[in-house]
């Protein structure tokens, strides 16, 4: 039966992780299934009407809730370990609670799958980390290219496809920004549709891949995913599959990041070395060196720290989710670096909670100019964000004393067992109950 997580805490303590700073790593790491494939395929799952079995799902709050928005519409769901069984053949037409869906950016992929299989839906305008504006304009414009009619009343995105067949139909779309988002929505929508549907500037994410690849298992007809121009020729009915889902190249570079600012040796599997490129690239950079000991086996060794600089782009470009943990170890690395955030306006908050922390950090617009320092200090500090959350944890086991990290919703949000994964290696990390200050 479907499982959720629940929190523990009460309403007079809060969870935190403490972590005793400058232990030495040593071990290998298993990465998990990605996130933000998983949650895409999901979403996917709407398309066939057929079960759909998942494996390599990661235990992560944003999957549960994502199992809690599919349930709600009717789709019925069997969960055991990191395996989904998916029974959509009852999906409805009612929205998903705005209560789940404002918690939770990717629920708003269901918009395509829905609105492709079922000729109708209501989706309610999605919510996630408070990062930037990232606005679905850009999914809502494809999906009427392909015949939508598509208007926004009160929060809720309204979406319905005129006419008698019922069925969208193929058109050519040209994204205005390589929205990984609105690549997915466009693609999923696009699989039932009539025609043939071209998607220019698309997204060229390993997760976009992923979601192909799951299509495709399906009876899909999709090629050019992994480049800027998909064609999708659209199929009257999609199949029943048994798929999983790749490894999370983001949790994996987040571990080499751990490894480097701790000057440990470590192991991570499996991974797909390739979705890793530009991490490995600046790590290398940087000083580390990183090692493919085989197809789905890298080892992180470390090596003496210096400055770079980073500029997070659109995939392949260094990604923006790992922009925060290579600022923590940019933060320890000798001379100067500096840091551009591209992609997102608002992800650069963790700047201040590094700071406390010793780091000599200054920002500039969206620019972080940072200078190394020798060594961080044990300090409170506060997640701002999923990537952030996992930067300050980075951060922490590199520094003197002892670091507490608060926030810990948004680090569940997208690391399975990151203080138990850590603690193998060697971490002196814990998950504690502590009162909260008013």
């Amino acid at each position: 039966m479907l499982q959720v997580a629940t929190p523990t805490a009460t309403e007079e303590t809060q969870t935190v992780i403490e972590i005793e700073g400058r232990a030495s790593l040593r071990g290998e790491v298993r990465i998990s299934g990605a996130k933000n494939s998983a949650l895409a395929i999901m979403a996917g799952t709407i398309l066939c009407s057929d079960d759909c079995r998942l494996s390599n799902l990661p235990a992560l709050a944003d999957i549960d809730k994502m199992c809690q928005i599919l349930a709600a519409i009717g789709v019925n769901l069997e969960r055991d370990g990191d395996r989904l069984v998916v029974d959509s053949s009852n999906v409805g037409h009612g929205p998903a609670p705005y209560e789940l869906v404002s918690q939770l950016r990717a629920s708003f992929f269901v918009i395509g799958p829905l609105l492709s299989r079922l000729g109708m839906t209501k989706v309610p305008l999605p919510g996630g980390c408070a990062i930037g504006t990232r606005p679905v304009d850009l999914h809502v414009r494809g999906l009427q290219a392909m015949g939508a009619d598509v208007h926004i009343e009160h929060g809720v995105v309204n979406a319905s496809i005129k006419g008698h067949s019922r069925r969208l139909t193929g058109a050519k779309i040209y994204l205005d920004y390589p929205s990984v988002g609105a690549t997915e929505t466009i693609l999923m929508a696009a699989t039932l549709a009539e025609g043939e549907t071209v998607i220019d500037n698309a997204a060229r994410e390993p997760e976009i891949v992923d979601l192909a690849n799951f299509c495709r298992s399906m009876g899909a007809q999709i090629r050019g995913d992994g480049s800027s121009r998909i064609i999708i020729n659209g199929v009257e009915k999609l199949h029943s599959t048994d798929f999983p889902i790749i490894p999370d190249r983001i949790e994996a570079a987040t571990f080499l990041c751990a490894g480097a600012i701790t000057h440990s040796e470590i192991s991570l599997f499996p991974v797909v070395p390739d979705h890793l490129a530009s991490a490995i690239a600046k790590l290398r950079e940087i000083g580390p060196e990183v090692a493919i000991d085989a197809p789905d086996r890298v080892r992180l060794i470390p090596r003496d720290l210096r400055g770079t600089d980073i500029e997070t782009l659109p995939y392949p470009g260094f990604p923006t989710d790992m922009q925060a943990q290579f600022m923590a170890l940019l933060a320890v690395s000798e001379g100067n670096s500096v840091v551009t955030e591209t992609v997102f306006e608002n992800r650069l908050q963790h700047v201040a909670e590094l700071q406390r922390m010793g780091a000599n950090i200054k920002l500039k617009g969206n620019a972080a100019f940072i200078q190394g320092v020798p060594f961080l200090s044990g300090a409170p500090v506060m997640s701002t964000d999923l990537r952030a959350s996992a930067a300050l944890v980075i951060a922490g086991l590199a520094a003197e004393g002892k670091t507490i990290v608060q926030g810990l919703r948004h680090l569940d949000r997208g690391y399975e067992d990151i203080e138990g994964k850590l603690r193998k290696l060697g971490a002196k990390l814990t998950r504690i109950e502590q009162p909260v200050t008013l």
